[in-house]
């Protein structure tokens, strides 16, 4: 733990790129002055009011399953979550932003390596509604969740990863679970592909990959996705 960083992420995935990172090396911090997101987006906010950390994992499956990770990784905070507090209910929009309701407290991002993918994740924890980075966000504070206690919900998203993992490396597949937290199935959504063009369809299902299939075929690897309803 450190009190002050530019970005957990860009400290951990510079460590592990140039091989001073071991495998499960969590980097979590009080504030960060540069945090940031998915397509570069910028993630603020006030200190000691949201958990952020990254972890490095170096996969034990070939390296074209790797994607996936991201998305177990949403599932793995999804249940944690759910069992510090199982009446606040969490759904998952495609491939990792954690919901309550239609307004979103966690977001991650993740890089490649050579050996393996660095994953940074940002939880809302304590916010007030004035803290807020954007409108349609919500914190835990927010809506009323049991625990708040940063430490703890650190401890439950590791325990759940290591278990998770340790099943997911040895060809436990997570895509029942995954299905049964995702809030994007069965919804009409709008995909902002790389480069900025658009793709208006309804999502049917998730590939053995982690990519959103769409009901025209299409699959989506990468993008952004906003629920039309």
């Amino acid at each position: 733990m450190v009190e002050v960083t530019g970005s957990t992420q860009d400290d951990l995935y510079q460590l592990a790129s140039s091989g001073k990172a071991l495998p499960k090396t969590i980097l979590a911090s009080e504030y960060q002055s540069s945090g940031r997101g998915r397509l570069d987006r910028t993630f603020e906010a006030a200190p000691h009011s949201a958990l952020t950390f990254s972890i490095y994992i170096e996969p034990k499956v070939d390296k074209e399953e790797w994607p996936f990770l991201t998305l177990l990784a949403g599932l793995c905070v999804h249940e944690a979550l759910h069992t510090l507090d199982p009446q606040v209910s969490v759904g998952i929009k495609w491939p990792n932003d954690l919901l309550i309701g239609d307004k979103k407290f966690v977001g991650m991002i993740a890089q490649a390596t050579d050996k393996g993918v660095v994953l940074g994740i940002g939880i809302n924890v304590g916010m007030t509604k004035e803290e807020l980075p954007v409108e349609n966000a919500t914190s835990l504070a927010i809506e009323d969740f049991e625990v708040l206690d940063r430490n703890l919900i650190l401890a439950s998203i590791i325990n759940h990863f290591e278990i998770n993992l340790e099943m997911w490396e040895n060809d436990q597949s997570f895509l029942a679970q995954y299905r049964s937290a995702s809030v994007t199935l069965g919804k009409e959504v709008e995909v902002t592909l790389p480069g900025g063009a658009k793709h208006s369809n309804r999502a049917v299902d998730i590939s053995n990959a982690g990519a959103l299939m769409l009901e025209d075929g299409r699959e989506v690897t990468v993008g952004d996705v906003v629920h039309l309803r």
